[in-house]
């Protein structure tokens, strides 16, 4: 068996101790100033911030749990807690989003002025902040769905502070009193659309879904083509966490074959092909399945056993 290694939580202890730090600091002194100032902008990006901040809690605690041992009863540990936390940040940012939406359509029609030097000096500290926090983040967000969605995060509260900013420059120019709650409206597009990807991505992991940069017709088409394999089923590919992938799958092998040099250098391909680790295939002389197969069809005389017999 083949063991992937991509020490999340290890390598990044300290760059979630300091984002969670510095982001809420952050978001404590926007909020303070959108307060005083009037500005839904700001208090958007503040509610952003704080959220991200339990974001950022969310996906450090899943990822020191996947480092948890395993036992009798949790065979493969605690590994799918950072599919979780990936799942709940993302679903905490689209709940928050929307709220923040609905508040900034009822403030259209008014037109209460804000302060943009204020606005501009905070938002620029954002600037700051969210791109010091993301750049903490980047070097794991290829090969983990739980940092990935930390930096994505960091990265679009850069850019929408950007956006504040230019609010507030506007402000000043122009006088245009609308301008903060459509940029408001802005910011909460951006996030949306940045924050539904990883939403579906961490449901379709939970749910047992393959992994999206494996392609599961490539790891069949492999499997089949292997000297003496006349065929592939039973073939389960699924995420054990956001950094771990995991094999079954039934070949069967009429002849001699399937020994262990054969299953040794086919899990180390598996490996090295598609980062799956954690592969177990099963050897048969004869094709059998588990009821879960589409392509099995029941079999009196094994029903009772919970197998069937192919076509």
């Amino acid at each position: 068996m083949s063991h992937e290694h991509h020490h999340g939580a290890e390598t990044f202890n300290y760059a979630f101790g300091i984002g969670i730090t510095l982001n809420l600091v952050f978001a404590a002194t926007e909020a303070f100033y959108g307060w005083k100032v009037d500005s839904l902008a700001l208090l958007a990006d503040a509610g952003h911030n704080l959220s991200d901040v339990a974001g950022l809690v969310l996906a450090w605690g899943g990822a020191l749990a996947g480092r948890l041992r395993s036992n009798p009863r949790h065979t493969y540990g605690w590994k799918r807690a950072s599919i979780l936390a990936a799942f709940f940040n993302a679903l905490l940012l689209l709940v928050a989003m929307g709220s923040l939406g609905w508040e900034a359509v009822g403030r259209l029609g008014e037109s209460t002025p804000a302060q943009g030097g204020t606005i501009m000096a905070v938002a620029a500290i954002g600037i700051v902040i969210n791109s010091a926090t993301a750049l903490l983040f980047m070097k794991g967000r290829e090969h983990d769905l739980n940092i990935r969605g930390a930096f994505l995060h960091m990265a679009a509260d850069a850019l929408v502070s950007v956006g504040v900013v230019a609010a507030g420059a506007l402000s000043v120019w122009k006088g245009w009193s609308w301008i903060d709650p459509v940029v408001s409206l802005i910011i909460v597009v951006v996030i949306l659309v940045g924050t539904w990807g990883l939403f579906r991505q961490s449901l379709h992991l939970l749910f047992d879904g393959v992994p999206f940069d494996i392609d599961p017709v490539a790891v069949r088409a492999y499997l089949a083509s292997q000297p003496g394999v006349s065929e592939v089923h039973d073939l389960h590919i699924w995420a054990m966490g956001t950094t771990q992938s995991a094999l079954m799958a039934h070949l069967v092998i009429p002849v001699d074959g399937g020994d262990d040099a054969f299953l040794q250098r086919v899990t180390a391909e598996l490996h090295e092909r598609f980062e799956i680790g954690h592969v177990t295939l099963q050897v048969e002389r004869a094709a059998f399945c588990q009821p879960c197969d589409a392509n099995c069809t029941p079999d009196s005389s094994l029903s009772r056993h919970g197998l069937c017999n192919r076509n």
